[in-house]
């Protein structure tokens, strides 16, 4: 029988029989250094939960703790919340930390680990969420740049922060939210940090050039530890081949097809079922360039409701020129029948790859 062919064992047979037995086993013990430096439960998928809302545009904090049970149905090694530009610009601080204590709980006891997202307009609010955060003992904790930013300091001395309260993996995000005017962090500020803080190193790319940016952090692993896919998963294959170890976007709703997308990546088992499912996902995600709503809620929300895990599709709106009201605005997406069935016309694509019999949402008793 065939043995599998991974990415990394044939890069080790091409640079052993280039170069030697000697360079092969050279490879070979520097992915074991990388291996023994890197949290193993941070890689493979971590979709961004999508924040479902009630007909009264108040968080329904009910159907997201059944997100995160759809989520460990579907077999992401891990979640993240909250993290998505709606989520972190448009939610009260309030509601975001009883979100947090919320997935804590939902998560007990499932295989899917939590990483909780912490950031903020400065380094005061983002350890408000940061001390918050380690109390509820997630898996690991995810942050993007803080939106007072200005200089690349400002980046090392926000993170800093971060490393002295947080006591498990961190990731950092390296693009900013919308109101965000600062630098994108250097590779060399992302390297020296973690060089720095053990529990850095953990890296979502999504600033241009990514595919410059993601070999030269590859490049150096360890301090670096991970680097994940990000921007949709449109560029998750071609970055795949180059290395990174995992995912995070908000395509929660895919999950089940994402882990066993992931799963088939790591094995080297069925390279075309890879291209297969990785088309057929870029068929359906690009109906967001035609449909209302965005490219990653936006008509998702009908396939929510399809897969029985959100009861409606409201979501919260930024105002004017992407401002964040004082006050929420929400609003339910329309779609019309014509929309609808080119949704499911794309969706059904995926069919063959799609676990059965996802878990539908049950009140909890009062």
């Amino acid at each position: 029988m065939e043995r599998p062919t991974t990415r990394r064992r044939l890069l080790g047979t091409v640079i052993a029989g280039a170069s030697g037995l000697w360079i092969g086993a050279s490879l070979r013990a520097a992915e074991r250094t990388q291996a023994a430096t890197a949290d193993p439960r941070i890689s493979g998928p971590f979709p961004i939960l999508s924040t479902p809302f009630t007909e009264a545009g108040e968080v329904d904090f009910e159907v997201l703790a059944h997100q995160a049970r759809f989520v460990d149905w579907g077999g992401c090694p891990g979640m993240i919340w909250p993290q998505s530009g709606d989520s972190v610009d448009l939610l009260t601080t309030d509601e975001k930390l009883r979100g947090m204590e919320v997935l804590a709980k939902a998560s007990r006891g499932l295989s899917t680990g939590l990483c909780l997202g912490v950031q903020g307009k400065d380094t005061d609010e983002m350890l408000v969420f940061a001390r918050h955060a380690e109390r509820l003992a997630p898996a690991a904790i995810i942050s993007r740049p803080p939106d007072s930013g200005r200089t690349e300091d400002d980046l090392r001395r926000y993170w800093r922060a971060l490393a002295a309260v947080a006591q498990r993996p961190v990731i950092l995000q390296t693009t900013g939210g919308v109101a965000y005017k600062g630098p994108v962090p250097s590779v060399p500020l992302l390297i020296e940090l973690a060089k720095e803080f053990p529990h850095f190193g953990y890296i979502k790319e999504e600033a241009a050039p990514v595919i410059a940016r993601t070999r030269e952090l590859l490049a150096v692993r360890p301090p670096i530890r991970r680097v994940f896919s990000a921007r949709g998963a449109h560029g998750w294959l071609y970055e795949s081949h180059l290395g990174t170890e995992g995912l995070i976007t908000e395509r929660a709703v895919y999950a089940d097809v994402l882990a066993h997308l992931w799963s088939l990546m790591e094995s080297g088992k069925d390279s075309d079922a890879v291209r297969d499912i990785h088309a057929k996902l870029m068929l359906l995600f690009n109906l967001g360039q035609h449909l209302p709503g965005g490219d990653l809620r936006g008509f998702q929300l009908h396939l929510w409701k399809k897969r029985g895990v959100f009861k409606n599709m409201v979501s919260r709106q930024y105002g004017a020129n992407r401002s964040i009201p004082d006050k929420p605005i929400f609003s339910e997406l329309q779609l019309n029948a014509e929309e609808i069935a080119e949704i499911d016309f794309r969706f059904e694509a995926l069919k063959p790859y799609l676990k059965p019999n996802p878990p539908q949402f049950k009140a909890p008793q009062k």
